[in-house]
């Protein structure tokens, strides 16, 4: 029995022998047969079409291309562009302002690459984001002639995806972000937004979005 199972190992120890010769082999004439072509294309004065096939070769092969469709290691589902980032909020300082917008999509674009998404135009997943909210709300304590305010920013935000131009996933979050401080009565009572809680609000909600929508991918 130890012998069969011996020899059944030496034969199958050659077949895999066998196997990588002959790829080997192949792997050699098919690069032979190439470099043959393009001395052939040199020959006969066909320089610009012997860069082109090089060009194509890298195109496909070359992992630096790899968020160009056709090459074999482009990822689809790697690939986004953010369609639109729209202002919806109805009230407030920030009602109808297009710069929230620029910044959203900002945000955005740095959490989907840090994420390891590429940003393309082409790509077959499309996001289109609504701010659908954003207010601050503030609670006060009375101490003598000071209080503490806690200026609490909350936004909120809808996302959807596309994918190959069919919806395939759409998600609300909200976020909110807080800083105490510390004013007389008779100054302080204006409400308004801190930029500190608006910044840190804005990214916290960003960060949830890209990743429930795509969490699955």
């Amino acid at each position: 029995m130890k012998a069969k199972l011996l020899n059944f190992k030496q034969q199958l120890d050659q077949i895999i022998l066998k196997g990588l010769v002959g790829l080997l082999l192949v792997w050699v004439v098919l690069a032979l047969g190439f470099m043959l072509y393009a001395i052939g294309m040199h020959f006969f004065g066909t320089y610009a079409q012997e860069q082109q096939l090089a060009n194509e070769i890298a195109w496909k092969i070359d992992g630096t291309f790899k968020n160009s469709p056709g090459n074999i290691w482009y990822d689809a589902d790697k690939q986004v562009t953010i369609e639109s980032v729209t202002n919806e909020v109805k009230i407030g300082k920030m009602a109808g302002n297009r710069k929230l917008e620029f910044g959203v999509k900002n945000i955005l674009e740095e959490y989907l690459q840090d994420k390891g998404y590429n940003l393309s135009s082409s790509a077959p997943n499309k996001l289109s984001v609504q701010i659908i909210f954003l207010d601050v709300l503030t609670t006060k304590k009375n101490i003598s002639v000071f209080h503490s305010g806690e200026e609490e920013v909350v936004i909120r935000l809808r996302g959807v995806l596309k994918s190959e131009g069919k919806k395939d996933k759409v998600v609300i979050v909200e976020e909110s972000s807080s800083e105490i401080s510390m004013s007389t009565l008779i100054v302080g009572e204006g409400g308004g937004f801190n930029q500190t809680s608006l910044s840190n609000a804005l990214k916290k909600s960003c960060d949830k979005l890209i990743t429930k929508l795509f969490e699955d991918k």
